[in-house]
Formats: C-alpha cells, sequence, structure tokens
C-alpha cells in the first residue's frame, strides 16, 4: 500500500463497499482509513473508492464526477457472464461496470482470458481523467441505414465513435448539415445520438438549424448547455473543448461537421492533427480530420463481416509488416498493395503527438525495430524508390525521427552518407522585411546538414507573431510511383521563443519566413552553429569575397538579384566568376516582366527559383518559389545561354505567377498568356527571335495551326494554349506591346469583374478596343470569341479593324 491516491492529496480515507469489504480488512494495517458502505453517496468525501463492478448501477454519475474531481476508483470484476444472460445488449455501454470505467476509455469486455502470470509496470498510463487508463475508443461503419450516396459523392465521409458513454458522428465538410437532400440521413443520425432520450438537441451552426428540426426531435438555437442530450457544432469551434469532451463522455450525443485543409493550407509549419480546433475536440474520442482531400465519387463502405485479411486494417497490417521484417514472414499480394497506405497512415498517426498514449508508443516502438532492423532507402536520383515497401519506410523514417526520445540514435539508421562538413559559429544574420499579401523566405546563407541541430537566438519582436523558421528549399510534397527523393523534405518552426533549437532530417538551407503585411527593420538572428552555404547578394557581397564564398561546403547554393533568388545545386556556382553579370541579365528581365504587367521595376517580393532532383509535377511549375528540375540550374546561372538561346521555360513560368483571373480564361489560356512574358523578354530585353526563342513560334507553325482551327469550325474547345496565343501575337504584331501594357494597366484599376469566361471575354474585347481606339468585335468574333450584341452596341462609334488577320479565312 502507498498513500498515491486519485485526487493526490493527503485524503487518506477509503470507501469501500460492502460487496468487497475483505478489502477494508487487509487495508486494516496500512496508513489507510477504510470505511465500509452500501453506496458510494454514504461517503462521498473519500480519496478512494473501491467497488465490484456490479455495484455501481444506482450512482454511476456520482461516481463519474468524483474521478472528473480527482478521486481514485478501484473496480474489479468480468463481464463474459452479463453478455451470456444479455445477448441483446451492448455490453460495452450496457454493463453496470462499464458506466463507470468506460467513462475514462476502460471497458470490462465480454472475452474469458486465461490465467497466467501477467507483468505489472510500475508506471500507470496517464490519463485526462482521475487515476483510470488512457484515452480508448470503438469505431464503427454505418449500418446500412445510415449511409447515404449523396455524401459519398461530395466526398465527405461520415463517420460514428462511441466515446465513454457517449456518441459522436463526424462529417467532414459543414456545408452538409443543412443539405435538404440529408434530411433523412440526419433523422437517422440525430435520433441514434439521442438514444431514445426524445431530449433537446442544441444546434450551433444556424444553417443546419431547420433541416435538423425534421428529425421530429426538440431542435434549438444555443450553444452547449446543461440539459442537452445532443449538441451539433462545426469543426472550426475553439472554445468548452473540454466541456465537450465530458458532455459526451458522460453520455451526451455529440454531431460534428467541417474540414481540415483549408486550414491546413493556410497554417504551414503546424500540425492539424494536434493544432487544429476540431481535432482539439475529437483526438481524446480516436477520431481526427486530416489536412488532405480526396477526389469526389462514390465510395463503397466497408463491410465489418469480411475477414479481416482480406480488407485494409491498421494495426494488422502493421504488425503483418513487422514480422515480415523482422522474421522474413511472406506477404499476400493483397498486402503488398496497400503497403504505400500504411505508411501515408503511419505517418498521419504520427503525427498525433500521444506520447501519453500506450498504443501510440507501441505503434512507435514497433516502426522503431523496423527501421532499426532494414534501414531507410538512400533516396536519390540513382537509387529511386519505386517498392511499396521502400513507400512505407521512405514515408515512416521521418516521422519517426521526429517523435523518437532518442532521434540521434536513430539518424545513423535513416541517413547512410552524412559526412561532417565545415561550420561558422554564432553567425548573425540581419532582417530586414517589407512584406506584402503574401509571406516571404529570407536568406541567411547558412546550411544544416541532415540532422544537424542548431541554437537560434530570435528577437523578441517577432515571437509569437506568425514568423517561421523554414529548413530547406525543396517545398514540392512528391506522390510519384517513383521517388528520386522523399516526398518531403523542409521543416517549418513557427517562432514562440527567443531561443529555439531547430533541425530538420533531410537538412537543408535555413530561412526566416516573414508573415504577410509585416515591416522590420535592422533585427538580427543569432545562429549558433551551421554549414556557410555559398551566397551572393547583390549590393552586398563583393566580387573579391565572392571567389571564396562560392567554395562554400553547402550543397546548396543562392543568388539574390535585385528581384530574383536562384536557389541550384553548388556545383553550378564553383565556375560562376561573374555573378555581377549574371545580375544585371536578370534584372533586365525582371523589370521586363514588371513592364508589361504594368506594375512596379521592384517586385513587392522577390520571385524565387529552385531547382530540384523531381518536382510535383511537369518539367517546372510556377508558385513561390517556382520550381524546376536541377537540369536547368546551368543554364540559369549561365549569361551567355540567356543571350544565345533565351530561356523561355523558367520566363513562361515567371508569367504565370503574372497572370490574373480577370483577363484569363481558363482552361483555354491557362498554358498560353503567361507566354506573353515569354515572348516580350525575348523580344525586347534578351534580343532574340521568337522564332529562335521556341520552335512553334515559326511562321509557317503559326499558320498551320490557325488554319487547322478555322477549318475545325473556330471551336473555343481547340481554342488553347499555341492556338490561343496566336490571337494575342496578332494583337501584338499590329497594336505593339505598348497597347498590352496599357490593357493590363486599365485592369489594375477596374473591380467587380466577371465570373464566366463569356463575361470576361467581352470586357476584354472591350478594354482592348478602347485601348488602340478600334471596334475589335469583328476580329475577336472571327476567333470563336462569344461577343454580345450589348458589346458591339458599346463599341459601335469606334471605327472597325476590318484588315485583321482572319479576313483572309472568311
Amino acid at each position: 500500500t502507498q498513500n498515491n491516491k486519485g485526487d493526490g492529496s493527503e485524503n487518506l480515507s477509503v470507501g469501500v463497499h460492502k460487496n468487497v469489504s475483505a478489502v477494508a480488512n487487509n487495508l486494516s494495517k496500512s496508513s489507510f482509513q477504510a470505511t465500509v458502505v452500501g453506496a458510494f453517496s454514504e461517503n462521498p468525501g473519500v480519496g478512494v473508492y473501491v467497488t465490484d463492478a456490479y455495484s455501481v448501477g444506482a450512482d454511476p454519475k456520482e461516481l463519474v464526477a468524483f474521478l472528473k474531481a480527482g478521486g481514485g476508483v478501484l473496480l474489479g470484476g468480468q463481464a463474459w457472464s452479463y453478455a451470456a444472460d444479455h445477448p441483446m445488449e451492448n455490453t460495452l455501454l450496457q454493463f453496470d461496470g462499464n458506466k463507470v470505467s468506460g467513462v475514462a476509455g476502460v471497458y470490462i469486455y465480454t472475452n474469458q482470458g486465461m490465467v497466467e502470470c501477467l507483468p505489472v509496470y510500475p508506471q500507470i498510463p496517464s490519463s485526462w481523467i482521475g487515476h483510470m487508463l488512457t484515452c480508448a475508443y470503438k469505431c464503427l461503419v454505418y449500418r446500412r441505414g445510415y449511409y447515404s450516396p449523396t455524401v459519398a459523392t461530395l466526398a465527405c465521409t461520415p463517420i460514428r465513435a462511441y466515446y465513454g458513454q457517449g456518441r459522436v458522428i463526424v462529417v467532414s465538410h459543414e456545408g452538409l448539415l443543412g443539405q435538404e437532400a440529408l434530411a433523412p440521413f440526419w433523422n437517422n443520425a440525430l435520433h441514434w445520438l439521442d438514444e431514445g432520450r426524445q431530449g433537446v438537441i442544441g444546434v450551433e451552426p444556424d444553417h443546419a438549424l431547420n433541416i435538423l428540426r425534421k428529425s421530429g426531435l426538440q431542435c434549438e438555437k444555443t450553444n452547449l448547455r446543461e440539459g442537452l442530450s445532443v449538441f451539433v457544432c462545426t469543426a472550426y469551434k475553439n472554445d468548452l473543448v473540454k466541456e465537450i469532451q465530458d458532455f459526451v463522455v458522460e453520455g451526451g450525443g455529440l454531431l460534428v461537421g467541417g474540414h481540415a485543409w483549408y486550414w491546413a493550407q493556410t497554417h504551414r509549419g503546424q500540425n492539424p492533427l494536434t493544432d487544429f480546433s476540431g481535432n482539439k475536440i475529437l483526438n481524446k474520442m480516436g477520431l481526427g480530420l486530416l489536412g488532405a482531400t480526396i477526389g469526389g465519387g462514390i465510395y463503397k463502405a466497408p463491410d465489418p463481416s469480411q475477414a479481416i485479411k482480406d480488407t485494409y486494417h491498421f494495426r494488422h497490417l502493421l504488425n503483418r509488416f513487422a514480422g515480415h521484417v523482422t522474421d522474413g514472414e511472406e506477404l499476400t499480394e493483397n498486402e503488398e498493395e496497400y503497403l504505400k497506405k500504411l505508411g501515408s497512415d503511419c505517418s498521419n498517426f504520427l503525427n498525433m503527438k500521444a506520447h501519453d498514449c500506450s498504443s501510440y508508443q507501441q505503434i512507435v516502438s514497433t516502426l522503431t525495430d523496423i527501421l532499426m532492423k532494414c534501414g531507410m532507402p538512400q533516396v536519390c536520383e540513382s537509387n529511386p524508390v519505386t517498392s511499396p515497401r521502400d513507400h512505407l519506410l521512405l514515408n515512416v523514417g521521418p516521422q519517426i525521427y521526429k517523435v523518437h526520445p532518442n532521434p540521434d540514435a536513430l539518424l545513423p539508421h535513416l541517413i547512410k552518407n552524412n559526412p561532417r562538413l565545415p561550420v561558422v559559429y554564432n553567425a548573425r544574420i540581419r532582417i530586414n522585411a517589407n512584406t506584402g499579401g503574401d509571406e516571404e523566405w529570407l536568406s541567411t546563407g547558412l546550411y544544416l546538414s541532415p540532422g544537424m541541430k542548431t541554437y537560434l537566438v530570435i528577437p523578441a519582436a517577432i515571437v509569437d507573431k506568425e514568423w517561421k523558421i523554414q529548413i530547406g528549399c525543396q517545398t514540392d510534397y512528391l506522390g510519384h510511383a517513383e521517388l528520386k527523393r522523399a516526398p518531403c523534405v523542409h521543416e517549418q518552426i513557427p517562432i514562440t521563443k527567443t531561443m529555439m533549437q531547430v533541425w530538420n532530417l533531410w537538412g537543408g538551407l535555413i530561412y526566416v519566413v516573414a508573415p504577410p503585411n509585416t515591416q522590420v527593420q535592422g533585427l538580427e538572428v543569432i545562429v549558433q552553429i551551421a554549414v556557410p552555404a555559398p551566397y551572393y547578394k547583390s549590393g552586398e557581397t563583393k566580387l573579391g569575397a565572392w571567389s571564396l564564398l562560392r567554395t562554400a561546403p553547402s550543397p546548396w547554393a543562392e543568388l539574390e538579384f535585385e528581384n530574383i533568388i536562384l536557389t541550384v545545386p553548388s556545383d553550378v556556382v564553383r565556375n560562376l566568376e561573374r555573378p555581377d553579370e549574371l545580375a544585371v541579365v536578370w534584372d533586365a528581365i525582371m523589370r521586363g516582366i514588371a513592364d508589361l504587367a504594368a506594375i512596379p521595376p521592384k517586385f513587392p517580393r522577390k520571385e524565387r527559383f529552385v531547382t530540384d532532383v523531381q518536382i510535383s509535377h511537369g518539367w517546372m511549375h510556377c508558385g513561390y518559389p517556382v520550381m524546376a528540375y536541377k537540369s536547368t540550374a546551368a543554364e540559369l546561372v549561365s549569361v551567355v545561354h540567356a543571350k544565345s538561346r533565351g530561356l523561355w521555360g523558367p520566363i513562361h513560368e515567371l508569367g504565370h505567377n503574372q497572370q490574373r483571373s480577370c483577363w484569363e480564361f481558363p482552361p483555354h489560356t491557362s498554358e498560353c498568356t503567361c507566354n506573353l512574358w515569354s515572348l516580350y523578354v525575348h523580344d525586347e530585353v534578351l534580343g532574340i527571335n521568337r522564332a529562335q526563342a521556341h520552335p512553334a513560334m515559326a511562321l509557317s507553325e503559326r499558320n498551320k495551326r490557325t488554319e487547322n482551327y478555322v477549318k475545325a469550325g473556330r471551336d473555343l474547345s481547340g481554342w488553347d494554349m499555341w492556338v490561343a496565343l496566336e490571337t494575342y501575337v496578332q494583337l501584338q504584331e499590329k497594336f505593339g506591346w505598348g497597347a498590352f501594357k496599357k490593357v493590363f494597366g486599365a485592369y489594375h484599376q477596374m473591380s467587380n469583374f466577371p465570373g464566366d469566361n463569356k463575361g470576361k471575354m467581352n470586357l476584354y474585347a472591350e478594354t482592348f478596343s478602347n485601348t488602340v481606339g478600334l471596334n475589335l468585335c469583328g476580329f475577336f468574333k472571327a476567333w470563336g470569341w462569344p461577343i454580345e450584341t450589348a458589346t458591339e452596341e458599346k463599341l459601335s462609334n469606334l471605327p472597325p479593324w476590318s484588315d485583321h488577320p482572319m479576313v483572309k479565312y472568311g
């Protein structure tokens, strides 16, 4: 015996139910003061209450309140005889003992156990309530009567679960709560949650109230309050988290609607499973909303009666895979196919970071054993990952590294080739930022090797202000069947303290990420230890210093110019002697891009280019940063290449970043109007003939495309990319680039744009006509544009462009 009880106080009194009075005799020689009672209510001031599982039926609510207040309960019993006598009842919920222990996630089950010696561990798993065990849950598949094809079509899957004595249903979009077509579904759902109590349904979201009232139950608009049978809310609720959990665990019903994908997109560097408001409510119930999406469609609900070997089951397949790795057990073909999904699910599970949960610890231990046994694939361009087994290991390795209690011991099993590189100490990084509406990466010229840790001294002015530290420039997430690097190799860490330790399994360049709409000047971040990188910054780096800087040991280099930053493998800058000459070329290119877009020559945020061994899609793609394959890196840093052969592809992507929806007509012009910037820069900045800049711009090719388009009936379904570009090229050849600059400038002054292509095309025809002083309706109609009578009437006072290039086609 010892003096540790549920409430943690010095209260040594113990209440012992009369049916287990022998316990009082056993305690008579201890420091505890045991009193035999007929019910808990006779002596509620005790620190610990001892009873059998069959004697709590009369006062479970009082015992639950006792637990919540920190009291301790010692409860013993079995449920197999109850289950035999009550075959139609749910033992987990109806058996008296479970009405108390189930509130803390501990259930007395119906199976009989074998008599054997079992170890008793000194460390009791922690719990949210009293000194009972950790939260457990039982997820159930919807019965046929509850399933709705409409829900599946919207790719918003409903799930239900028991939590303690209560029930919960989650649907992954709040909009469904108010859909008329789902009224029968919500009728079934609310009655299941209400459990026949015919109680009050508290509904927080306005749009759901009228639909839920069709259930026949009493629904009222309210927040969580006393006396409710069921509470309905969205997943975006930030308050009353513990109160909602207590409400359900003590027998209430909960209906939650919402998604986490938008939150995940707007909270980079944070963990949806632990930080998203809805998951703070749901995680303890064994449920969670992921930050991912799935495609719309009808998905067949799994059949619970189907044998586990024929369906995907997370724990079962993980155990099978562990046996495969450690003992050489053969996996079935079906199991092999599910390994990639298992890896993804392991990553999501590990992100819950439920370190005080025994099942979480078990899975961390299992995955650690697997990685220690077989290591992680050393993925690279010459050693791509293709098999489901290697996909799983590559997914799991980085996540285990993040949650492992001793990641340094695990590192050699994950990264085999990790040479020690020369370092610098206490590097001082000046922070100046004047961001617009987007976040901005601020380069430091420093790199961390894989698994290398460093401390940062952060100025207090940017702590808890949405600033972040980023390690790694390769921010594309890869989902390819063949991987040449891991799916995710960068880390973003919110700045929450003035002294922070940061690291990344994959290493990477260090950035300070400034949030949108932020102005700071002259702040300083100190980096305790890091590897220097080749880093050139126009106006600051001297040529003499560059001759040494370009030899810095980091595998990544950065060249920062007036309006763009190029991030490339260091190998391509080792022999770059005159970065200042390259800066002149890129400064001219970027000013040209701004000139055509009719925006100021100084970009509010410098564009970025990152070249990688593999990117998420395409040969290059736009964004921040623009991503490209590393084979293009040498071209990006070559003055000779830019001036002789041009940079059509890179400027095409930078053109994408200038596109605006008000004059874009997707999908027709998505890959078209960005080429206006490629044309302009090669024409006006690089002085390269457009036919030389890209073979598709040869006159013969242009004429052939136009003729084929006309022969096909001028159908807009065929008006895209190069065909669509010809429309704009004909305008440019007649009216010059100045007309385009004026048109783009005019759009900067507009607001309230049409939302559909037809409306936007008519606005463009009107704007261009007014800009050049000619009625261009005939020209655009000759290209198949849906020009409206109202537009023609607006422009009727302008002289028509009667000799446009399409006239010859009739």
